[in-house]
């Protein structure tokens, strides 16, 4: 205990009567100081946190209770932890409205979390909230203009909108900042060839199969290539070539 006082002391030295302004509670089996619901080690005068990442939501529900709204944790860390959550949450439908909720959580801890952003984006995609995905992708490319799988995904919802000029704008995009995403290449040439060009298509079609020979996807680019070989046979004026 007196160790503890004195570790209190040289912690808040402008405290006149540390038994009476700080805590000393126990912590782990020892004695330490605690100040403003922050715990000290009076040795080291290290933070310490005493509840599981599994915890926050209770630990949030009691401090709203005793009236002191602040993070119980780093926010960045905090931002991890619902991050976390909604990674694992946005692969079932069931769950997609609590992955929501759980990736703008982390946006209000870190506005600049670009794959938090990319990943709210996709949800609204996939729930049909076409015009709130869109903003999300592209917050996303404000936050992280390197973000590929954004402007992937711009190319994607571009393409479910039927404005295929704009989502090969995107799928270029994606490309030029990741120049073997294997995805942009099959996406592209898909787009390419409900446009009629078949020939630019190809040269995706062939990129894509250079990156991914085994999966059922290869099968659907080799049957373009196919089909694109037999319709242009014979044309005497090529596409010009990207």
């Amino acid at each position: 205990m007196r160790a503890a006082l004195d570790g209190a002391r040289r912690l808040a030295p402008e405290v006149q009567t540390p038994l009476a302004e700080l805590r000393l509670v126990v912590h782990d089996r020892r004695v330490v100081v605690e100040q403003d619901r922050l715990r000290l080690d009076p040795g080291t005068g290290q933070a310490l946190l005493d509840f599981a990442v599994g915890d926050l939501e209770r630990e949030t529900r009691e401090a709203l209770l005793t009236g002191m709204v602040r993070p119980l944790i780093p926010p960045a860390d905090a931002a991890e932890v619902w991050f976390q959550r909604a990674s694992e949450w946005d692969g079932d439908p069931e769950r997609w409205e609590s992955a929501v909720d759980a990736y703008e959580r982390v946006l209000d801890m870190d506005p600049g979390y670009a794959a938090a952003w990319n990943n709210l984006g996709l949800l609204h995609h996939r729930m049909g909230q076409y015009e709130r995905a869109g903003e999300c992708y592209r917050a996303a490319l404000e936050a992280d203009d390197s973000c590929c799988q954004a402007a992937f995904n711009l190319g994607s919802l571009h393409e479910d909108l039927g404005d295929f000029p704009v989502a090969v704008t995107w799928y270029r995009r994606a490309l030029e900042l990741e120049a073997d995403y294997a995805d942009a290449h099959f996406n592209l040439a898909g787009v390419l060839a409900k446009m009629g060009r078949s020939e630019s298509a190809a040269v995706h079609w062939r990129r894509y199969l250079e990156l991914d020979l085994g999966s059922p996807w290869a099968k659907i680019a080799r049957a373009h290539l196919e089909d694109g070989a037999d319709q242009t046979e014979g044309d005497d004026a090529p596409e010009p070539d990207e």
